[in-house]
C-alpha cells in the first residue's frame, strides 16, 4: 500500500547551513503520527516543505505514492493535502459558518464567481453545518470567529482544513494558547475524526503528544533521530536527553 504522505532523502539548505538533512518519512494512511523535536530541530522547514511553502535542495515529496515535489501549494491541497497553522488564519469578523464555507466553496470551484458570502450557496452551507455539527461547533455557527474562546477558533481551523476534504491532515501545534480543558476537547475531536485520514500533529506539549499519537518522530538538527511508539521514545535515552528531560522515564 502507498503511503499517504512520505519523503525520500529530503534536503534543505541555505548556503552553506544545512538545515534538513536526507529526512525519510512516511506517513501510512489513516495514521495518527506526531512530529516533536527541541527547537531548531527542523520541524518547521520540514512541514514547510511538505506543504510546497518551501522547496526541498534535493529529495523527494510523494502524496499516495505520486510525486508532488513539483507542486505548488494549491495543487497540493487539491492532492489531498490539509494543513493548520501554529498561529491562526481565520477571518476575525466573519461568522464560523461562512469561514467554513469559503473552504469547502473553494474545493468544489465555486468561490471565485461569488459575490456573496459562499454560505448562501445550499450544498456549501449544508456540508459547512455538517462539518461544525461534527466538531461540537453548530450552535456557534452565526457567531463572528473573534467571538469564540481561542480553544473554539482552533476547532474552526480543523473544521476548514477538513472543508477540503484532505487524505492528509497536518495540523502545527493545534493546542498552542489552548487551555488544557479545551485542549482535551481539541483531542477529542481528533479522535473522531474518520480513521481513513492520515494525521500528522506539530506539538511541543508532551501531553498532547503521547495522548494522540500512534507513533512518533523525533527530529534534531535537521535530521531523524528516532521513530517509534510512544512507549518507545519515552524509554529512549537518546531522546530524553536531547528533548524530553527524565519525566516521561
Amino acid at each position: 500500500m502507498s503511503a499517504a504522505l512520505e519523503t525520500r532523502s529530503l534536503c534543505k539548505s541555505f548556503g552553506a547551513l544545512t538545515v534538513a538533512d536526507q529526512i525519510n518519512f512516511r506517513l501510512d494512511p489513516g495514521a495518527r503520527h506526531a512530529l516533536i523535536g527541541p527547537n531548531g530541530a527542523g520541524k518547521t522547514t520540514f512541514v514547510n516543505m511538505l506543504t510546497g511553502r518551501l522547496a526541498p535542495t534535493s529529495g523527494q515529496i510523494l502524496i499516495g505514492g505520486d510525486d508532488i515535489t513539483a507542486l505548488g501549494q494549491a495543487a497540493r491541497v487539491k492532492r489531498g493535502l490539509g494543513r493548520t497553522f501554529q498561529i491562526n488564519t481565520l477571518f476575525p469578523n466573519v461568522s464560523v459558518v461562512d469561514n467554513v464555507a469559503f473552504a469547502v466553496a473553494e474545493r468544489e470551484n465555486v468561490a471565485w464567481r461569488m459575490f456573496h458570502p459562499a454560505s448562501r450557496y445550499r450544498s456549501v452551507l449544508d456540508e459547512s453545518m455538517a462539518l461544525l455539527d461534527t466538531l461540537g461547533l453548530a450552535q456557534d455557527a452565526r457567531l463572528t470567529v473573534a467571538g469564540l474562546p481561542y480553544g473554539k477558533q482552533r476547532l474552526v481551523e480543523i473544521a476548514i482544513a477538513l472543508g477540503l476534504r484532505p487524505r492528509v491532515l497536518l495540523l502545527d501545534e493545534p493546542a498552542a494558547g489552548v487551555p488544557t480543558l479545551e485542549s482535551h476537547r481539541i483531542l477529542e475531536v481528533l479522535d473522531a475524526l474518520p480513521k481513513d485520514i492520515a494525521i500528522l500533529i506539530i506539538e511541543h506539549d508532551m501531553d498532547v503528544v503521547f495522548r494522540f499519537a500512534q507513533r512518533i518522530t523525533v527530529l534534531t538538527q535537521g535530521t531523524v533521530l528516532v521513530e517509534g511508539t510512544p512507549a518507545e521514545i519515552a524509554a529512549n535515552d537518546d531522546v530524553r536527553k536531547v528533548y524530553l528531560g527524565e519525566r516521561h522515564a
